[in-house]
C-alpha cells in the first residue's frame, strides 16, 4: 500500500525513488569497478569496499525497482514466491552487510592501533575466511527467518502497509504461531546488531583515542575521516531497522514507516559509494586515472 491514494503522489515517489536506485546503481558499479581494475587497490580494505558496494548493488535491487513499477503503473499486487524471495534475499543481504561493516571497522582498528601487525592480523586469508564466513551465515539466517515467515498461511489481511514485503508488516498478518517463533528470531536479531554495535563503538573508541595522541594533524584526520562516515552509515542502518522491527507496527500505511523505510532500504547504498569514491584520496585517483585512460583510448580510436 502506498502512503497516499493520490496517483501524483504515488509517480512522484516512484520518480524520486529511480533517482536514488540509479544513483545508487551507477555508483556501487564505479567503484566495483574502479577496485578491481585497479591492482593499488588490491588491499584488504578494498576488498571489503568491493564487498559492501556488491552488497548495496544486490539490496537495493532486490526492493527498489518493483516499487517503482507498482508506483509508476498503479500497482499494488506481489506474488507470494516474490514476497518470499524479497523477504529472503533482502534479510540475506542485510545480515551480509551489517557483518562486513563491522569487518571493516575490525580493519582499520588493526590499521590505525597497531600498525606493526596489520599485515600478519589482516592477511589475504583471514579476509576470505571472513567473507565467505559472512556470506554462508547470512544464508543461514535468511533461510531460516524466511522459512519461519511463509512456512503456514496467512490468517488475516493480505495488505503489507509498506511499499515492498517488509517483515515485520508480513508478521502482522501471519497466524499466532508464526508471530511466536518470530518474535523470538526478530529478539535474537536484535541482540546480534546490539552485539556488533557494541563492538563498533568499542573499536571506534580505540581509533579515536589513538589518532588524538598523532602529532601530525594530517595523520589525525585522515584516521578519523576513514572511519567516521561508515560508522554513521552502520547506526544510520542499524538503529533503523531496529526501530521497523521492534517499533509499533502500523496497521495502515503512513509516512512514518516509509521514511524508516527508506533509511535503512534506499539511504546506506545511495550514500555508501559517496563515502567509498569521493572522501577516498586513493579510489578518486583511480577513478581519474580511469576515466583518462578511456578517453584517451577513445581519442586515439577516433583518429585512427
Amino acid at each position: 500500500m502506498d502512503i497516499s491514494s493520490s496517483q501524483e503522489l504515488q509517480v512522484l515517489q516512484g520518480l524520486l525513488f529511480l533517482l536514488m536506485y540509479l544513483g545508487a546503481l551507477a555508483g556501487n558499479l564505479v567503484t566495483i569497478a574502479v577496485i578491481v581494475t585497479d591492482p593499488c587497490l588490491h588491499s584488504p580494505m578494498y576488498f571489503s569496499i568491493c564487498n559492501l558496494s556488491l552488497i548495496d548493488l544486490c539490496s537495493i535491487s532486490v526492493v527498489v525497482p518493483n516499487s517503482i513499477v507498482n508506483s509508476l503503473t498503479g500497482s499494488k499486487s506481489i506474488s507470494l514466491t516474490g514476497c518470499a524471495a524479497q523477504i529472503f534475499l533482502y534479510s540475506f543481504l542485510a545480515f551480509a552487510e551489517l557483518a562486513f561493516l563491522v569487518f571493516m571497522s575490525y580493519d582499520r582498528y588493526v590499521a590505525i592501533c597497531h600498525p606493526l601487525h596489520y599485515r600478519l592480523s589482516i592477511t589475504p586469508c583471514v579476509c576470505s575466511q571472513a567473507a565467505g564466513g559472512t556470506w554462508s551465515s547470512g544464508l543461514v539466517y535468511s533461510a531460516t527467518h524466511a522459512d519461519n515467515l511463509f512456512r503456514l498461511p496467512f490468517t488475516k489481511s493480505n495488505v503489507i502497509n509498506q511499499y515492498f514485503c517488509d517483515a515485520p508488516q508480513i508478521m502482522r498478518i501471519s497466524s499466532f504461531d508464526v508471530q511466536y517463533s518470530q518474535s523470538v528470531i526478530f529478539v535474537i536479531s536484535a541482540c546480534i546488531v546490539l552485539i556488533c554495535l557494541s563492538f563498533l563503538v568499542i573499536s571506534d573508541v580505540n581509533i579515536f583515542s589513538t589518532a588524538f595522541t598523532i602529532r601530525s594533524v594530517e595523520a589525525c584526520n585522515k584516521a578519523l575521516s576513514t572511519c567516521t562516515p561508515h560508522l554513521v552509515i552502520l547506526l544510520l542502518f542499524s538503529f533503523s531497522g531496529l526501530i521497523a522491527v521492534l517499533g509499533p507496527i502500523a496497521n495502515k500505511a503512513s509516512l512514518e514507516n516509509l521514511l524508516t523505510a527508506v533509511f535503512y532500504t534506499m539511504v546506506p547504498p545511495f550514500l555508501d559509494p559517496i563515502i567509498d569514491s569521493l572522501r577516498n584520496r586513493q579510489i578518486y585517483t583511480a577513478l581519474r586515472k580511469m576515466y583518462k585512460s578511456y578517453f584517451e583510448k577513445t581519442h586515439n580510436n577516433s583518429l585512427q
